[in-house]
């Protein structure tokens, strides 16, 4: 049976423009909110992922009709009348846990099955259920699916998360919508995303204050004021800083078009620490790099610290440079996976708990490797850009998950890579 893989040949630097499409962890969570008014809401800059596609049965699974035209989505949930998700799709992808609020929301009840997706830590919901249960929600399990009740109707209150959660920030948000009376959330995720879906779901009636800082206020108001609306996604800045990555290793100069750069003000401050030159403006960034790449130390923390979901691009960086790095992994316990794909191909990267002690000047040999999750893949593929000789990157599908054309992208900005079909044995 044919497997895709993505084959890189080394030695051919990214130079150019290219522009990112929408956030990936933006547009799923767009998609749940629509649940919450009833009728055709379309939402634009929509990438063509396969999360998306998922989400998108996910909801016609519920009842709702979704349609694609272009990059933009519309989806009529005027006709959705099941509150049950199926296992066989949640399973696939654990954003899937989002349409929880939503269908609380909604019916004041929800069947979901318990979430599957990347395998970068254990990523527990209990954030969610503690913080839902506070605004009147009971929870039990049965046979691996949860069920949600409200027997005395949603009611605000305050919460304060353990943790900035944005799983957690974002299903509390669509149930307090909805919900009598006053929600405070502390201690919220402050990511750009929760500012997008909190933008969606005020244009479609609800009313939220604060979204982007610690603390959140909404004042609840009843679902049939709750309607339709159209609403542009946000660009995906860690796809921005995927290929603004590349241009930093290659040396460039890339430019990102698309995205605000100050979603990206700590990944671009650590490339300027790095030796990279960078240059801002409105809804771009240009990166490049003239002399040898300096080591410095990361810790990965919910936005505004440095993101997560760019510490296998930055790890990559600190094998090439001049020097000795630690990164330190404060989120996910397992996103260290990629270091030993990175290792195969001559990086010397230690591993001490939740730290990686990186020994850059590394000279790095193209091989055979795998992606162990979705910015692993990607990283792994820019590996093979410094690469001596010809690199093949396996279970390309988690690449697929998040990144738009992420072969055709890099191949307009002159790298030499592309997409064929392997044979089981891998030949």
């Amino acid at each position: 049976m044919a497997e895709e893989i993505i084959v890189i040949e080394g030695g051919s630097p990214l130079q150019g423009t290219v522009s990112v499409s929408g956030a990936k962890n933006s547009a799923l969570k767009l998609m749940a909110a629509s649940l919450l008014g009833r009728g055709t809401s379309r939402i634009d800059n929509v990438p063509l992922i396969s999360d998306i596609d998922i989400m998108a049965e996910v909801l016609r699974r519920l009842g709702a009709t979704v349609e694609r035209e272009g990059h933009s989505l519309l989806i009529d949930t005027a006709p959705v009348d099941s509150y049950q998700t199926p296992y066989e799709l949640v399973s696939k992808m654990r954003a899937s846990i989002s349409v929880l609020g939503a269908l609380i929301g909604r019916f004041g009840k929800a069947c979901v099955a318990m979430p599957g997706g990347c395998q970068i830590g254990a990523r527990k919901i209990d954030m969610h259920l503690v913080g839902l249960q506070a605004l009147g929600v009971e929870f039990n399990m049965e046979h691996g699916n949860l069920h949600a009740s409200t027997p005395r109707g949603l009611h605000g209150a305050e919460v304060v998360l353990d943790f900035p959660s944005v799983g957690a920030t974002e299903n509390l948000l669509m149930a307090a919508v909805v919900a009598e009376g006053r929600t405070v959330l502390g201690n919220a995720a402050r990511e750009p995303e929760i500012v997008d879906l909190a933008n969606m779901l005020n244009a479609m009636g609800a009313c939220i204050s604060g979204a982007g800082s610690a603390l959140i206020e909404v004042e609840g108001v009843p679902l049939q004021s709750m309607h339709p609306c159209t609403h542009t996604t946000v660009g995906d800045r860690i796809e921005a800083g995927t290929f603004l990555v590349g241009g930093a290793l290659t040396g460039g100069p890339v430019t990102v078009r698309g995205v605000d750069p100050a979603f990206l003000r700590m990944a671009l401050m650590k490339l300027d620490s790095m030796g990279c030159s960078v240059e801002v403006g409105d809804d771009y960034v240009t990166v490049s790099r003239s002399r040898a790449l300096v080591p410095t130390d990361i810790q990965t923390l919910p936005h505004p610290g440095f993101p997560t979901d760019l510490q296998a691009q930055f790890m990559l960086l600190a094998s090439c440079a001049e020097g000795m790095s630690v990164i330190t992994e404060n989120v996910f316990e397992n996103r260290f996976m990629f270091a030993s794909e990175l290792a195969r191909m001559g990086a010397d990267i230690a591993i001490e708990d939740h730290h990686a002690i990186v020994r850059g000047s590394c000279a790095l040999q193209g091989a055979d490797v795998s992606s162990t999750d979705l910015r692993a893949g990607a990283a792994l593929v820019l590996a093979g850009l410094a690469a001596e000789g010809q690199t093949r990157v396996h279970k390309v599908q988690h690449i697929d998950r998040g990144y738009e054309d992420y072969v055709g992208k890099l191949r307009s900005l002159g790298a030499r890579v592309s997409r064929p079909a392997a044979d089981a044995s891998g030949r």
